[in-house]
């Protein structure tokens, strides 16, 4: 009870013939395929040469993205950290806030226009 029977030899090496002559089919030959020539309108015919391997344009642009991914990865992003860390850890004054500007009494100078600040009007002393 060992091997296949003449029947079944026949099948399967009708079989890889079946295959291989398909797989045979499968290969392109130098023509194929043949294809009428695209007539490309203005728009696609710049993006067609703009993106050709190894054009001026696309070194270009590929150097800017290349400067930019630096330029954010390398510089606004650790800027950006070193920033909030001394803003919210590192200052004494709390979250970065500016002083204001202190109060002006009765007598004081003013010194962006040298004025002296006019004393408070008396009000009339209805009460004791």
């Amino acid at each position: 009870m060992g091997g296949f029977g003449a029947d079944e030899k026949l099948r399967l090496q009708q079989l890889r013939a079946l295959r291989r002559r398909w797989l045979r089919d499968q290969e392109l030959s130098e023509r194929e395929p043949v294809l009428p020539r695209r007539r490309l309108g203005p728009v696609a015919a710049f993006w067609e040469r703009f993106l050709r391997p190894g054009g001026p344009w696309r070194r270009q642009v590929f150097g800017a993205y290349r400067g930019s991914i630096f330029a954010v990865t390398r510089v606004l992003v650790p800027g950006w950290a070193v920033l909030y860390y001394v803003k919210y850890h590192v200052m004494k004054t709390p979250y970065g806030v500016v002083e204001s500007n202190p109060r002006i009494f009765p007598g004081d100078r003013i010194l962006e226009t040298g004025e002296i600040f006019p004393p408070l009007k008396e009000e009339p002393g209805g009460h004791h």
